[in-house]
């Protein structure tokens, strides 16, 4: 990996006034797995929506396959983005919406074909392929979001919980996607709750705590710094790092 897929300086995000994400400097490696994690409202998803282009930041830059992401029509064809809530049109069946994405990405119809059949026998979802979206559930709809994002083989996925709703066979066939998809030299952006995931799978870790970057390196790196006297998993790491954080940013009590 000689070339990073993302590099921030200083990236900075304000909502009236009020910090969301302040001078975020990271850098990725082209085909590194990356997780992101924090607390809910850490700042998580306002970074992915920065430099996925759907928010522009207030201050600092970044770059993504190369290119500014304020430049929002070249960085696009780079990125594929899993948010939360999968965005999927009801009234289409699934190989329906992944046809419609396929032809937003000017994928050639041959191989149009081709991606979404693997893909969708790959997720287990071949035989549902034809029902209407309306009738998916939560599990079988986060497998269409993730396929419609990774469809056009982009340069750098960014996949936010992709996890969430999928019984433990799906799971495992996501968490496999994810090592394939680095081992293809994508890069993976991946923020999530399940830390066993992130251990499995991340290359280097960094935790967001109240909009800032307070901790980054490999799992055994972070894990070391939990100092629990016995052999510490990634969620004792997480659990020390952001507490100490928290116990910082509280003012001392007053002197009785």
């Amino acid at each position: 990996m000689t070339d990073a897929a993302i590099v921030t300086d200083g990236l900075t995000k304000e909502y009236d006034g009020e910090r969301a994400v302040g001078d975020l400097d990271l850098r990725i490696e082209s085909g590194e797995v990356f997780g992101f994690l924090g607390p809910n409202g850490a700042g998580k998803t306002t970074t992915m929506r920065m430099l996925t282009t759907l928010t522009r930041p207030t201050s600092g830059t970044a770059h993504v396959a190369g290119h500014s992401i304020t430049d929002r029509e070249t960085v696009t064809p780079h990125i594929g983005y899993l948010p939360e809530e999968p965005p999927l049109y009801e009234e289409l069946t699934g190989r329906e919406q992944l046809e419609y994405v396929a032809g937003l990405r000017d994928i050639p119809d041959d191989e149009a074909e081709e991606r979404i059949e693997s893909l969708l026998a790959r997720f287990d979802l071949l035989d549902d392929a034809d029902k209407r979206v309306d009738a998916y559930s939560k599990g079988m709809r986060q497998k269409t979001g993730v396929i419609q994002a990774v469809l056009h083989e982009p340069d750098v996925a960014f996949l936010d919980e992709p996890t969430s709703g999928l019984d433990p066979r799906a799971a495992r066939t996501m968490r496999d996607t994810i090592a394939d998809l680095a081992d293809q030299e994508m890069t993976v952006f991946l923020s999530t709750h399940i830390l066993p995931v992130v251990d499995e799978l991340a290359d280097r870790i960094g935790v967001l705590h109240d909009g800032r970057l307070v901790a980054q390196g490999e799992p055994e790196e972070l894990k070391r710094r939990a100092e629990t006297g016995e052999a510490a998993s990634l969620e004792d790491a997480f659990l020390a790092v952001t507490t100490e954080e928290a116990a910082a940013a509280t003012p001392d009590s007053p002197a009785e």
